[in-house]
């Protein structure tokens, strides 16, 4: 998967303007892919694009939409899980608890306010005590126990799945003990939770070492540590001389499978037993307080002394320290309720904008890029910073030659703060979007257009073949036709050789010649090969992504070729045939309508064809059929509380199966409740409602079964 500056730029512009109005469905799931491209990046490809703020404020929007209008939960909301770091390098493995995100706060009255919830939640008037800890930047993991041997170790993954990493762990960071005295405290089965991470002083002994060797740089201590957590040889993982903080017993079991967990007690006290036992934790910095007076003055202290601390931290995690309190305060699908993560103020610097250059995407959208004058900031050099659009630009008053305040919050790209009008001089240059693509490097000018209800410039007509470029680098992403190995470099590469010009020339590659190239050879040409072939044979869902029609996403490709034999057949279709169906709107509908009446790409479809690729509606494309006597046709559904006999994630599937819709909330469209043990506040607003079915997970079974 590869996302250009333009497509990064449009992401930011269009979720920070997505949360000033409000909505249709349609919007609601681009939120929704907003929202997963933001994941993507940070939990698969360890970049983070956004402030952890920008993400909560997006995710918190979708929960609310989600929560006023419960018939558009999608199953594959993020609302619906936790976020994925998931490959597909490693095998993966059901954790043994689910590992949920932490509610954030950015100020001392979240704190106030967070400390007000947990008193009516438990019905505690007074102090109340915390647990304090780092919130490490690194990677998160799980270590399984089992009669005091380590057994097994994966990284977080979806919270419910993550990939197993054992031998790395055993062998690449040896502050883990493989054998703990677990047993010492009535615990037969325990999973532990931590965090892997690389400290100051060795990461930049590491950067230098890979400096001497000619190597790319790693851009920070958390992308070194969790891409080691990945990598292919143990022995490898140990050169990175990687660390692990345990600060959580998040399962402890006796023989019996009964948890144990209260007999420990509290979550300080739990540290202090991981010290005990061998762990590498953090009982220095953590801190018991006793109210949340000295929590926020804790907070304070961690934050003014960040970086004389030896590891990346980005914030400090307040527990309720009491497990039985914990308990009463229960949680929500996204966080435990007795915990919430306070974040540090994001970092910034001050740099001159040097000159605005220009990047154009796939469907020729023009974004202006500032170079600045080389700036060090939150451990990476920046010299490039994406300006997104024109309004951004005059509403923030920039001009060519200001001193620019830039920030980075948790390690995200940068983002330009505003001009710093008292330095300057009266040299500045103001800033006039031009009016011909700059981008175009013929003699034949192309005039820019700005839709009515878009921010961004757009080259119509590219006659340079810019946008040829970067339609081919989305075609062969991950969300697209996902030919795996086919990276932007290479994209790049041959475009630049004029093996490929457009989308149709990537079927089509002499891979005799490829294997000629510095750097493949015949295995990799071959690797390549097998890739693309294998694309050809993708479902008709992908190749309408992949052709970078406007405003056309994964869903609505979905649910245009759930209703069409052949590709072909969307030539006749009219602007009421797309219309017709629910969540395509008449932008969409007349973007498709425009593109199959256009001669050149009619013929660049030809092109794909004849190339061998796809074009027949396949089992992957059809909308499960579900039968009208299914025995939950036409419910929805929704489970609460802990299931003895299934996980959360098979008994939806089984749901769904039975002709159900799984949603996320109680409401008056709830028909089905099912309640597992330790049911809280859902079960009560079912009950008060009158209207909802409840079910045990038995009575479930059973109905589902018949």
């Amino acid at each position: 998967m590869m996302y250009s500056v333009e497509e990064q730029a449009k992401y930011f512009e269009w979720s920070g303007a997505f949360l000033q109005k409000m909505v249709s469905p349609e919007e609601i799931e681009q939120l929704r892919d907003v929202i997963r491209f933001f994941e993507w990046k940070y939990y698969v490809r360890h970049e983070s694009l956004i402030s952890d703020q920008q993400y909560d404020l997006l995710f918190s929007k979708l929960r609310e939409l989600e929560k006023h209008h419960p018939e558009l939960i999608t199953e594959d909301s993020p609302t619906q899980r936790v976020s994925s770091d998931l490959t597909n390098t490693f095998n993966t493995v059901s954790h043994l608890g689910p590992m949920l995100s932490l509610d954030n706060s950015y100020d001392e009255q979240d704190l106030i306010s967070f400390d007000n919830q947990i008193k009516k939640l438990t019905g505690m008037d007074g102090d109340i005590e915390y647990a304090v800890e780092p919130k490490f930047d690194g990677g998160s993991i799980t270590l399984v126990y089992e009669q005091n041997i380590m057994t097994r170790s994966a990284t977080r993954g979806d919270g419910a799945v993550g990939e197993e990493i054992t031998s790395n762990v055993k062998t690449g960071i040896p502050s883990i003990p493989l054998k703990a005295a677990l047993s010492d405290y009535g615990i037969f089965r325990a999973e532990l939770r931590g965090e892997v991470i690389i400290s100051k002083d060795n990461f930049e002994k590491l950067n230098a070492k890979r400096e001497e060797e000619g190597e790319m740089l790693f851009a920070n201590p958390r992308n070194a540590a969790t891409g080691a957590l990945r990598m292919k040889d143990p022995n490898e993982v140990k050169q990175r001389r990687l660390e692990a903080f345990i600060y959580q017993i998040g399962i402890a079991e006796n023989k019996q499978g009964e948890s144990v967990a209260n007999n420990i007690g509290t979550q300080y006290g739990s540290i202090e037993i991981l010290q005990k036992l061998g762990f590498k934790t953090p009982e220095k910095e953590a801190r018991l307080c006793k109210n949340i007076a000295e929590v926020v003055e804790y907070c304070r202290e961690m934050e003014a002394g960040r970086e004389q601390y030896p590891y990346e931290i980005d914030g400090m995690v307040v527990k309720l320290n009491d497990f039985k309190l914990q308990e009463l305060c229960g949680y929500t699908q996204h966080h435990p309720r007795w915990a919430i993560a306070y974040k540090f103020k994001a970092k910034k610097a001050l740099t001159q904008l040097l000159e605005i250059q220009y990047q154009v995407g796939k469907i020729g959208t023009i974004t202006p890029v500032a170079k600045v004058k080389p700036v060090q900031l939150a451990g990476v050099t920046v010299s490039s910073i994406s300006l997104h659009n024109e309004e951004f630009i005059i509403s923030k008053d920039i001009r060519i030659g200001d001193t620019i305040e830039i920030e980075r919050a948790g390690d995200v790209i940068p983002h330009v703060v505003g001009s710093v009008n008292d330095l300057r001089r009266g040299h500045e240059t103001p800033f006039v979007f031009p009016e011909f693509c700059p981008v175009n490097d013929t003699e034949v000018p192309v005039k820019l257009i700005r839709e009515s209800d878009e921010a961004a410039w757009r080259c119509p007509h590219c006659v340079c073949g810019a946008q040829n470029l970067q339609k081919i680098i989305f075609h062969v992403s991950k969300p697209a036709m996902d030919i795996d190995g086919f990276g932007k470099s290479y994209v790049e590469q041959f475009y630049k050789m004029g093996w490929i010009r457009d989308i149709g020339d990537v079927y089509d590659l002499d891979f005799d010649q490829i294997a000629q190239l510095e750097g493949f050879g015949t295995k990799s040409a071959n690797n390549l090969k097998s890739a693309i072939e294998l694309a050809k044979n993708k479902p008709i869902h992908r190749l309408l992504h992949s052709l970078s029609i406007h405003h056309l996403g994964k869903k609505a490709s979905k649910l245009i070729a759930e209703r069409i034999r052949n590709i072909w057949e969307l030539k006749t279709w009219t602007l009421e045939n797309y219309t017709e169906i629910k969540d395509i709107g008449p932008v969409v509908g007349q973007n498709m309508v425009d593109f199959f009446s256009q001669e050149s790409n009619l013929v660049l479809l030809q092109k794909l064809e004849q190339n061998g690729v796809n074009f027949d509606q396949m089992e992957e494309d059809q909308p499960p059929v579900i039968a009208a006597d299914a025995p939950l046709a036409g419910k929805t559904i929704l489970f609460t509380g802990t299931m003895t006999r299934l996980n959360r994630r098979e008994a939806q599937l089984m749901a769904e199966k039975a002709g159900a819709k799984n949603i996320s909330a109680v409401s008056s469209n709830l028909n089905i409740l099912v309640v597992g043990e330790n049911a809280g506040s859902k079960l009560v607003k079912a009950q008060k409602l009158g209207t909802v079915e409840v079910l045990t997970e038995e009575a479930f079974l059973s109905l589902i079964s018949s």
